[in-house]
């Protein structure tokens, strides 16, 4: 893949560094010739990218050329955004008290180029800022105020802007930036596409276990994909593929919905897409578009510090009740009396302006439907653990223990039980779902609908096996298709 510098002039680039084009930024708007070549790595290192500036122009049209421009027009955006610095600011927390503890000052200055710093005690902090705001050259200013640091601005900075000093380390990992950081490792490329799978190999409840992951990477390969395994460090990168795949456990304020909203901005076909993620990450969310959708629920309350008295007069007991982000039964607890039900609402409300209470539907099983595209693509039942109300008991130690699970084909499920999991399921996009469904008699419940459901070799696969991976990657393989053809989705 081609490498383009484009600066105001090219002695703004004070450089020199093999196999790289510069070019000076009129020449590469005006010019038809940088626009002929597609795949181009794309460096912007204007003085400005103030809007409708030459500096945010190449980047904008960068992207409607098919290049892949550093900085994006979405980080552009994330740079001037005062959200954005808070929110990075918050989940850098840990890392940036720790790295910058021994400064006596009040005040502090961060050179990040290409996501590194001079002083290795800085790197994980330069890495973790360059992959939040992918510019190739950054200041980042920090200040601290009652013992505590915060990130108070990220900007980028020209290369004219760097100091003498810093110069040849900015060459060493230019260098090796342009070269890419990890292209002795990568497979030769074979496929038409490129897909990243984002996983977390430390992860105690991943939703893809190693062979699934295997499979996965068997099936795209199959199908036409160059497929990857990449992780949390990898943000920077996500532009130099077609498709980002997420199999970590996602949730709105983490690293997972970053990706899923870069990867989208950046016009890559992503499951799951930033707005499922949202829309599943909520139980209130949930609760509330099942209702007005008249999607047959246990009875529902959305609670507030107002309304508690509601839970006994309308639910009874025992009555669940469940913390809006709760994920593998964690957050979601059950009342049998009223002691209980004013603790257990005191801690959760202490958390979260409005929780989730619903009536108690004892049952041996939950239905699983795996919907993805808009149609049903596996059927399960997940039963409770040993003596537990769950499908995942939790010992003293946080250890989770589960119940069994039989995989069945779609077509032996319950007709009514899979048409509700599928409408349910479009009321969230077109990605991939799990949708929990309660039996209670004759009667069919949507419990909740969720986005990144499991699939582990051996489990959700045991019916359609290497069929049902395939069948994911020909959805991405489509969409991908579809996208580079100009088409609109549907």
């Amino acid at each position: 893949m081609p490498t383009l510098i484009v600066a105001n002039s090219p002695k703004d680039w004070p450089f020199q560094i093999p196999n790289v084009e510069v070019l000076d930024a009129w020449s590469y708007l005006t010019r038809p010739e940088p626009s002929d070549s597609r795949g181009v790595k794309l460096f912007n290192f204007c003085r400005s990218y103030r809007y409708q500036s030459a500096g945010y122009y190449v980047s904008l049209l960068g992207e409607a050329r098919g290049h892949r421009p550093m900085p994006s027009v979405s980080t552009i955006q994330d740079l001037k955004s005062p959200a954005m610095v808070r929110l990075a600011s918050e989940d850098l927390d840990a890392l940036i008290q720790r790295s910058l503890a021994p400064i006596l000052s009040a005040t502090f200055t961060l050179s990040i180029y290409f996501g590194q710093n001079l002083a290795k005690r800085y790197r994980p902090l330069s890495l973790r800022l360059f992959n939040m705001f992918q510019a190739p050259l950054l200041r980042a200013q920090f200040t601290r105020t009652k013992q505590k640091w915060r990130l108070r601005g990220v900007t980028a900075i020209a290369a004219s802007q760097v100091p003498p000093s810093h110069r040849p380390f900015v060459v060493r990992m230019a260098t090796e930036h342009f070269a890419g950081r990890r292209s002795s490792v990568r497979r030769p490329a074979r496929g038409r596409y490129d897909l990243a799978i984002l996983c977390n190999a430390e992860e105690e409840n991943a939703p893809s276990d190693a062979r699934a992951l295997q499979k996965f990477a068997k099936a795209g390969a199959a199908v036409g994909f160059n497929v990857e395994q990449i992780d949390r460090d990898d943000y920077a990168r996500v532009s130099e593929y077609d498709a980002l795949f997420i199999r970590e456990t996602t949730a709105v304020n983490h690293h997972t919905y970053r990706f899923a909203r870069r990867a989208a901005s950046e016009g890559l076909v992503v499951i799951d897409d930033p707005r499922s993620i949202a829309r599943t990450a909520n139980k209130v969310y949930l609760a509330e578009a099942l209702g007005r959708h008249q999607i047959p629920t246990p009875k529902t309350l959305v609670i507030h510090r107002g309304n508690e008295e509601q839970i006994i007069r309308e639910l009874g007991f025992p009555c669940v009740l469940k913390k809006p982000d709760s994920a593998f039964s964690l957050g979601v607890v059950k009342a049998d009396n009223a002691n209980e039900l004013d603790d257990l609402l005191s801690k959760l409300l202490a958390d979260s302006d409005l929780i989730v209470a619903q009536e108690f539907l004892p049952t041996q099983f939950d239905w699983r439907i795996g919907v993805l595209d808009g149609r049903p693509l596996y059927a399960c039942k997940y039963y409770m653990a040993r003596k537990h109300w769950q499908i995942v008991k939790r010992d003293s130690n946080g250890a989770g223990h589960y119940g069994r699970l039989e995989t069945l084909p779609v077509e032996m499920a319950p007709a009514r039980a899979v048409r509700l999991a599928v409408k349910a399921a479009n009321l969230i996009g077109d990605g991939l779902y799990g949708v929990d469904v309660k039996q209670s008699q004759r009667k069919f419940y949507v419990i909740e609908v969720n986005d990144n459901p499991n699939l582990d070799a051996g489990c959700e696969d045991k019916v359609l096996k290497e069929e049902l991976y395939r069948r994911i990657m020909e959805v991405f393989l489509h969409r991908v298709e579809r996208a580079k053809s100009g088409r609109r989705i549907s």
